[in-house]
This record gives structure tokens, C-alpha cells and sequence, in this order.
């Protein structure tokens, strides 16, 4: 009776024929990674050491723009030769995006040991070297090797826009079956309503990773031994990368560790200056980015990790306007 391979296990054997051909590898182990979404990763013990390989999901990859993504790579190899803790990358004949004969997009990098530490529960030294090589990133990124641009991946929407938003999603709310949510959703009209959208504008710009969360982080004992996944990098906002660390590392149970936000800023300053004002709006600016992402009508059926994001969005909400007495003397 004949054996049906997976999809999985076709890209797989695909892939590892690639590289065999590509660098002579001899494959000994391989361990699948459930990790990230559609993208398929796996551990890979070889005859020239071990290796994380990370396939690009054809339909995920229609979002990805190709040049953004080879720049993101060329600033990840730049970040470790530097002796920044992320995983190199191979490449061949110049090219770190590889491509298999039946159409497979992959990349291979080296495998970096470490533990996944959950949301709000990392320990101050963590959170102190955490703050510590994200001041080094954002410092050596805007170190005028790359050009500035013109425009940031996150253009912030007017004040009208927004509150036309969350009318909207007030009147999909507007149901018996949902109407738990109504002051949620009116919670974030009224914070729209009375910011001042000003004071976004002194937000520095600059070149930053982007999508630095607790899952995209290792850690051996206490120290920060990788920070992973750069496929995000960009010209934005680097403060919005303190902002994502915080409250992704130092929200637990609800609360804020403000011990945690200290040791990063700590860890931060040794490399890049970031006041108590400056760390407030970082905070403000990540809830006017990512609440319309989490906070929706639909809210209670995500799963995964966007229901830790949801819970990040609600906690900032509601403590909004208690970031300045929280925060201010740090």
C-alpha cells in the first residue's frame, strides 16, 4: 500500500534536497517547530552543525514586499557580526533567500539555544539585558548605515478617523449577544476623543525591529541569548519596540511590573537615551497602533497569541490615563 507524504513532508524532503545540493549538507535529525503562523520551521542536526530552516508559506508571502524582507536580513547579519544575539544566515552565492526547484522559498540560519520565557514573567536581570541589546539594536540600525525615509511603516490615522472607527465597531457591537463589549469599545472612542494627536509628533523615527514579543525571544538563565525573527524590520518608530517589550514582558495578571519597565530602561540607557516622557507615549502610541487590531467585534473568538495581544490592548486602555503617575519617575 503506498505511503501519501504530507504537504509538510514534501516541503520538507524538497527543501532538504535543495540543501544538500546548495552547501553538502548531510541531514542526521530533523525536529519540526510549531512556532508562527503558516510559515513551517525545523531544527535540522548536520553534518556542519545545527540549523533553523524557515520555509515561506506561498500565500503568507504574497503580504511580504521581497526588498523590505532581503534588507531586514542584510541588518540581521550586520546586527551578529556586530556580536548582537541573533542567528547568522547562509547564504549562496550572495543570496540569503533561497528557493528550491519546485518553487519553495526558505531560509537557513543558525540555530540558536534558549528558552521562551511567557508573557510577565521574565525576571529583572532578563528584563535588564533585554533593554540592554535593544538599546545596542536600535543605536547600531540608526547608526546612518541606512538611509532615512521619507515615510514610516506606521502613518498615525487623523483623531476623526479613528472615532469614525470605533462608531463603527460600536454599532457591530450593538447586539444582545454582544453587548458585554459596548463599554470596551466606548472606553477606546472616549480615550480617541480626548487625546491630543500632537503629541505622536515628537515620536522619533527611525529604523526598529518591530515585532519585539516575548516569542521572538530567548533567554539562557538570566541573559537574553537571541532575539529572533527580523522579518518585520523597518523605518518606523523605534520607541514602539520599548513599548511592545513592556507590555508584552511586564504585564502579568493584569498588572504592571514597574520594577520590570525600570531594569529596561536601565539596560536601554547604556546604549540610548529614553526619558520617562518619551517611555509614556511609546506606550500611548502602541495602543493608537495595535487596539484597533485586537480590540473588535469579534474579540472573544481569537486564538493563539492575538488573545494575549487583546488582554496588552485592554490593560493599556483602561490604565491609559494612569501611564504618567505609573511611569513618570523612572
Amino acid at each position: 500500500m503506498a505511503v501519501i507524504e504530507s504537504e509538510e513532508t514534501m516541503i520538507l524532503n524538497d527543501i532538504l534536497t535543495t540543501c544538500k545540493k546548495l552547501f553538502g549538507f548531510q541531514v542526521f535529525e530533523v525536529v519540526s517547530i510549531k512556532r508562527g503562523w503558516l510559515n513551517l520551521k525545523w531544527k535540522i542536526k548536520t553534518s556542519e552543525g545545527v540549523f533553523l530552516v524557515k520555509q515561506y508559506n506561498k500565500d503568507r508571502f504574497k503580504h511580504y514586499n521581497l526588498e523590505e524582507l532581503l534588507l531586514a536580513f542584510s541588518q540581521q547579519e550586520r546586527l551578529h557580526k556586530q556580536g548582537f544575539p541573533c542567528p547568522g544566515l547562509l547564504s549562496y552565492q550572495g543570496n540569503v533567500m533561497l528557493e528550491t526547484d519546485h518553487g519553495e522559498l526558505f531560509i537557513v540560519m543558525e540555530f540558536c539555544h534558549g528558552q521562551v520565557i511567557l508573557p510577565g514573567k521574565l525576571n529583572t536581570n532578563q528584563m535588564y539585558d533585554l533593554g540592554r541589546f535593544t538599546g545596542l539594536m536600535h543605536r547600531v540600525l540608526n547608526d546612518g548605515t541606512l538611509p532615512k525615509k521619507k515615510v514610516t511603516k506606521f502613518i498615525p490615522p487623523s483623531r476623526d478617523e479613528r472615532m469614525e472607527y470605533w462608531n463603527l465597531v460600536l454599532k457591530m457591537v450593538d447586539h444582545p449577544s454582544l453587548e458585554h463589549l459596548i463599554p470596551i469599545i466606548e472606553r477606546q472612542y472616549q480615550l480617541t476623543k480626548e487625546l491630543s494627536i500632537y503629541e505622536f509628533d515628537s515620536i522619533e523615527e527611525g529604523w526598529a525591529h518591530r515585532d519585539l514579543w516575548v516569542d521572538n525571544l530567548l533567554f539562557e538563565k538570566n541573559h537574553l541569548s537571541a532575539v529572533l525573527d527580523f522579518d518585520r524590520l523597518n523605518y518606523d518608530h523605534p520607541l514602539l519596540d520599548i513599548a511592545r517589550a513592556i507590555v508584552s514582558c511586564a504585564i502579568d495578571e493584569n498588572s504592571l511590573k514597574v520594577e520590570l519597565v525600570s531594569k529596561f530602561t536601565d539596560g536601554y540607557r547604556e546604549h540610548n537615551a529614553v526619558d520617562s516622557h518619551s517611555l509614556i507615549s511609546s506606550l500611548k502610541f502602541l495602543w493608537y497602533l495595535e487596539s484597533t487590531w485586537w480590540l473588535k467585534s469579534d474579540m472573544e473568538q481569537l486564538t493563539g497569541p492575538p488573545i494575549r495581544f487583546k488582554q496588552e490592548m485592554l490593560w493599556l486602555s483602561k490604565n491609559y490615563n494612569e501611564l504618567d503617575s505609573l511611569l513618570g519617575g523612572l
